[in-house]
């Protein structure tokens, strides 16, 4: 299993050593950057057909399912247009036939903006415990049997979120501590924040403030930290409020910043797509134009020094993916674009996929890019310098959420369904 994890990690550009391949432990699955090392996966199915099983759902949701071992961990809402109440929950599913092993609270205050529900977040898990926030500003630990472990008021401690469309952002899992960021500007004067949080107890180890000459909008962001190794180096890198910045994990201390993400000064340059990181190099969606490719090392104000590209036609909502060799960036529209990572070259450009809105975000695995439209159809493209549908697989069902990977299955969420695409491939060297 170590010699698998450490060729895993070495493939995907990063140093997260204790993450197997079979594992999708957080929206953007083991490696943060929405790729898996998986093979054999499915490539077409239906409501009917290569389906495993499916579980009904309360009600739709922009997170994504986790997947560890034989537990599928969700955060779900009561259905608020039937009126079942304002309730948020984590779930624990049984992998093995969709059973729900057990369900846990997470508080009230459910609502709609725009889009999404209280229940956008994504949990996460490493293996023995997993962390659940909400929208509301909620975040609980608990054991895999569902003991809660400790929970926490984001908002009732530092105030409250102060964005146009809610809050969204998934927490990032480092070693011992959960990164929780809370961008914001539009409907409050509270300043933009991170914490860093001891994952065991849920104390706070430090809080540092984000200032940004963002007006407006464009303070807000949805998007989730990422996690940047280089040499002997990890950095937590936040986009929003019109720039990108790497901070020390031990302190939080920004160590570098990249303007540019909002070049015209736009009053409603929110940002929503997620930074990516492979290796030393970070992409850095903004509001569609400019997307921004940085090199890592940089201190202090890198705008000028490292800075590699930017390209006009970034998506808007669905993080980008790539695997080093080639980056795809699907905008809500469903077209995508081909690009080589390093100097921002188009390899294709403009190609449609199934017309309809993306707002789910790419997984590259075996070969092929998995995205799901907001109809619940997931478009399965082949990776590589050519384009090329290979399925078109509906659930016709409304999406918000991404699909997850993990031996030999694909998960999706629909707002009525939770699907298991596939069957199981154990392993021998994960003993499952």
């Amino acid at each position: 299993m170590l010699r698998r994890t450490s060729l895993a990690a070495l493939l995907l550009g990063t140093s997260v050593a204790t993450l197997t391949a079979d594992n999708w432990p957080q929206w953007r699955g083991p490696a943060q950057n929405g790729v898996s090392t998986e093979k054999n996966l499915p490539v077409r199915w239906s409501k009917t057909e290569n389906i495993t099983w499916t579980l009904d759902l309360p009600a739709w949701s922009g997170s994504t399912p986790i997947v560890w071992g034989d537990r599928i961990f969700l955060n779900v809402a009561e259905d608020l247009k039937r009126r079942e109440g304002d309730n948020l929950f984590l779930w624990c599913v049984d992998r093995n036939n969709g059973a729900v092993m057990w369900k846990r609270p997470l508080g009230g205050g459910n609502h709609q903006e725009q889009k999404q529900n209280m229940s956008t977040p994504s949990p996460v898990t490493d293996g023995r415990a997993v962390w659940a926030m909400t929208g509301t500003g909620i975040l609980k630990a608990f054991d895999f049997e569902g003991k809660e472990l400790w929970a926490r008021d984001i908002q009732k401690e530092y105030g409250r979120f102060g964005l146009n469309w809610g809050y969204g952002s998934s927490p990032l899992l480092h070693g011992d501590s959960l990164f929780v960021q809370v961008l914001h500007g539009m409907k409050t004067d509270d300043p933009s924040y991170l914490l860093r949080i001891d994952k065991a107890t849920g104390k706070t180890l430090w809080r540092v403030e984000r200032p940004t000459r963002a007006r407006m909008e464009s303070p807000d962001a949805y998007t989730t930290p990422a996690l940047l190794h280089y040499g002997a180096n990890t950095e937590i890198v936040l986009t929003g409020g019109d720039v990108v910045t790497g901070h020390d994990v031990a302190t939080g201390k920004e160590l570098w910043r990249a303007d540019g993400l909002n070049p015209d000064n736009d009053p409603n340059h929110r940002i929503v797509a997620s930074p990516v990181v492979y290796g030393d190099l970070i992409i850095a969606p903004t509001r569609e134009r400019p997307m921004l490719a940085l090199k890592a090392g940089g201190r202090g104000d890198v705008t000028k020094t490292h800075v590699l590209w930017s390209f006009g036609n970034g998506p808007d909502v669905p993080t980008p993916v790539t695997d080093g060799t080639y980056l795809y960036v699907i905008n809500d529209r469903g077209i995508i674009w081909c690009l080589e990572p390093r100097t921002g070259k188009e390899i294709y450009s403009r190609k449609r996929l199934s017309s309809a809105t993306y707002s789910g975000s790419p997984v590259l695995a075996d070969g092929k890019i998995y995205v799901t439209n907001e109809d619940g159809k997931t478009v399965v493209i082949k990776a590589g310098p050519a384009f090329e549908v290979l399925a078109e697989n509906d659930l016709d069902d409304y999406t918000l959420s991404s699909p997850a990977v993990s031996e030999g299955q694909i998960f999706i969420r629909t707002a009525k369904h939770l699907y298991c695409v596939g069957k199981r491939q154990r392993t021998a060297e994960s003993g499952r």
